[in-house]
């Protein structure tokens, strides 16, 4: 997490590549700035309680793990030297 003067001195930063911009441009900065905002408060975070258990199986663990492991394949060529 970023202190408040780390955050200070980054929006210097990019002030100082955004100060020389026509006014149109400025202002389309803007919005976009704005709409991001917006689409940032939309959006909820997927907590990582919620997709706990999100897999769903009638096989039990070992019947999975069997299946993992039988359907694995071994392409490695090996050259002769």
């Amino acid at each position: 997490m970023l202190s408040s003067n780390q955050h200070t001195n980054l929006a210097d930063y990019y002030f100082g590549f955004l100060k020389n911009l026509n006014p149109d441009s400025k202002l389309d900065l803007i919005s976009k700035l704005s709409l991001s905002l917006k689409e940032n408060e939309a959006t909820t975070e997927t907590s990582l309680q919620s997709i706990f258990g999100a897999y769903q199986s009638n096989d039990s663990a070992e019947e999975i793990i069997a299946e993992i492991r039988t359907s694995r394949t071994s392409n490695r060529n090996i050259e002769q030297l």
